[in-house]
Formats: structure tokens, sequence, C-alpha cells
């Protein structure tokens, strides 16, 4: 009996082959953006579980530090502290910037941390971690940075003394930690220029600057160039507590809000990503679509050239179901083409993304059940077109 997929791997290999690999880098492009997608959701539980902490306290009625502003006086810690369950509470300050370096510039995170506390990178791969209180800083690998570099930040110069791993922001840029009083100060202190324009603005205003009240301008001075702002409070509870509990008066005395790591996963995931996962999706579908309409026409256009076999076939007493089934076993055998060369490619350029790029095998499996569904349904037209051939045309033509 002749096989169809065989005849056209032996006759018509190199077109069989060609359009194999062209369904595969389609199928390659699908991976790769479900891997996107997993490496989004990694990202966020990975900012996360670096941190350290059980407890992210915001500025009430905020979404926390990494969704929405947040900010908070930078006293708020010591209180927090004396609260029942708790074993530790820090402050921290984080700011999505440009750095420049070496004429370039690199999108990170900045993170002001306090050196020992929550909020610190969790392990470092080389260097050591900070140890002055100003001008140094601990980057991730990601940022090109090396130990010994000198980082320009805002107002300042910073020395690298130490690199991570794997520390990033929910949106993947890198993170940059440096001691919380420099990042207090690029956050929320003004440039200098600014900083005269409120000193006139002071001195000009009679409320402001008056005659019988000496120091009154220089205490407004004061208070507008001394930042005492942070943006959370990262808190870690004692063992044997409950993180919803320690959070609970927190919540009622302190005036702020108190997320736990499963409020905040559902906060990163389902809110700060839902817009690209939505999105993602949508481009999948359409993947979707253009190949199952590439692997109808190659299956079409194959049996139409195969039309004469098909009634010789039949007139030789071959079953409809028969003749299905050698066309099914032609799509079924370019789908399996196709995902092999997909999950190559998909896996060889994975780590030149930007973004972190998560290729689960629970995903690859879906995605082949996927492909094999595709090509079965889009071999039903060859399929309708080849059961409508007359037997006759085998010997009239």
């Amino acid at each position: 009996m002749i096989s169809l997929a065989g005849r056209d791997i032996l006759h018509s290999w190199g077109k069989y082959a060609f359009t194999g690999v062209g369904l595969g880098l389609l199928i390659g492009v699908t991976l790769s953006m479900a891997g996107i997608y997993r490496g989004m959701v990694d990202d966020g539980k990975a900012l996360l579980a670096n941190s350290g902490a059980d407890l992210w306290v915001v500025q009430q009625d905020t979404l926390g530090p990494y969704a929405e502003p947040s900010s908070l006086r930078d006293d708020l810690y010591r209180s927090l502290r004396g609260l029942p369950g708790v074993l530790r509470a820090a402050n921290v300050a984080y700011l999505t910037l440009q750095i420049e370096h070496a004429g370039q510039e690199v999108r990170a995170m900045l993170v002001g941390i306090q050196p020992g506390e929550p909020g610190e990178p969790r392990y470092l791969i080389a260097g050591r971690p900070l140890e002055r209180a100003h001008y140094e800083a601990v980057a991730d690998v990601k940022t090109g940075f090396q130990i010994g570099d000198a980082i320009q930040i805002r107002r300042h110069r910073y020395t690298v003394v130490g690199l991570t791993q794997r520390m990033v922001s929910a949106s993947g840029d890198p993170m940059v930690f440096i001691p919380l009083r420099d990042a207090q100060e690029v956050q929320f202190l003004k440039d200098n220029h600014a900083l005269l324009n409120e000193r006139a603005r002071v001195l000009a205003n009679p409320a402001l600057n008056r005659p019988g009240v000496p120091g009154l301008a220089e205490a407004l001075f004061s208070s507008q160039e001394n930042s005492r702002m942070v943006n959370a409070v990262l808190v870690q509870v004692a063992p044997g507590w409950d993180a919803e509990t320690v959070a609970q008066p927190i919540r009622r005395w302190k005036q702020v809000q108190a997320y736990t790591r499963p409020q905040m996963e559902e906060i990163l995931i389902a809110k700060l990503i839902a817009t690209s996962a939505k999105q993602i999706g949508v481009f999948l579908v359409i993947l979707a679509i253009v190949s199952a309409a590439i692997v109808s026409f190659i299956i079409y256009t194959m049996t139409l050239g195969k039309l004469r076999e098909i009634a010789v076939l039949k007139l030789i007493g071959a079953r409809n179901r028969t003749i299905a089934g050698m066309i099914l076993q032609e799509a079924l055998g370019l789908g399996l083409i196709g995902f092999a060369v997909g999950k190559t490619v998909a896996t060889l350029w994975a780590p030149y993304f930007p973004k972190y790029v998560l290729l689960e095998p629970g995903d690859a499996v879906r995605g082949l059940l996927a492909v094999l569904l595709i090509c079965a349904l889009a071999s039903l037209v060859a399929i309708r077109t080849a059961l409508q051939v007359d037997p006759a045309t085998a010997i009239g033509g």
C-alpha cells in the first residue's frame, strides 16, 4: 500500500523538510512566548523570595512598592519591631532609573537597603556585601557591571563591590543595591537648581520668612533638603507566627497597608503583569491560526499532487478510512518535525532574550499536543478533497 507521507519524503523530501522547518520556527516562537510569560511570573516570585520578607508594609490604600508608588516615614520600622510576632523590620527604597556606565545607559531597579537586614541580596557570586555607609554598590550580573567599576547615579559615583544573580524587578530589570541613605537622596532629594529655586520662593514668601522669627527659613530649608521617606518596610515574622496574624494589628493601628507573600504574588501576577499576559495570549492564538493555515495549505497542495494515486487506491478497493488515515499521518508527521525543530530552536535562542525565558517541560508537552491537534484539524480540508475523488479518473486520465 502506498504511504503518502513516505512517498513525499522520498520524492519531495526538500519541500516536506523545509515546510517542517518553517513550521518549526513558528512553533519555536510560540514556545518562546509561553516561556516569556513563565519567566515574568518567575521573576515576580524571585523578587519576593529574594527580599527575605514575610510582610510588606506600604502606604495605606496602595498596592505596594512594586505596583504603585508608596511613601512612608523612615522611623516607622522602629515601632513595627516592637509588635508581637515581628522578628526583624527594615526600611527599603525602590527606584527604576537609567544608570550611566562606559558611555552607555543601563536600565535597572535601584534598591536602598540596610546591610544585614531584610532586602539585601540573598547571596553573592563575586565580591563582598555593602560595608561602607555611602557610595558602594552590589549589582546583578545582568547589568554587565564588573567588580571595581565606577557607575554614575545622579550626583555621585558608586564603586561596584559585589555581584549577585537572579535579582531582578517584576519587569525583568536587574537590581543595583546601594546604602539606604544614598537611595533616599537619589529618589527624594531635589537637584541643586531646584533647591536654589525653592530657597528663593521661601525667602520671597513673607509667611515663611518673617522678620520677627529668626531661623524659620533655615528650618524650612533643612526639612526640604533632608529626605526621611522610604517606599516600604520589609518585615520578617518570628518562627511559629502566622504572617496574616501579625499583619492585622499593623493595618489596624499603624494606618498603613501590610501584605503577606501570597497577597504580593497576587498583586504581581494578577495585576502588574496581567496586561502582558493577555497580550501574549492573543499572540499565541494568532500563531496557532497561522500555523494551522500553513499546515492546511501544504497538506492540501500535496494531496492535489496525488489525486491520481488516490483514485487508483479507490479503484482497487481501498476504504475511505484508509485514505483519510494516510493523509492524517502525513499531517501529523509534519507536525512532529515542526515541533522537534521548534523545541530545539526555542532552547537555543532562549538565553539571548533580554528577559528571562522559562521553558517548562509541562508547556512543551501541552505544546506538542496542541501541534498535533492543529495538524489533525488542518488535514480535514485535504481529506475532504481526497474522499471526493472519482475512481474513474484513474482510468480516464
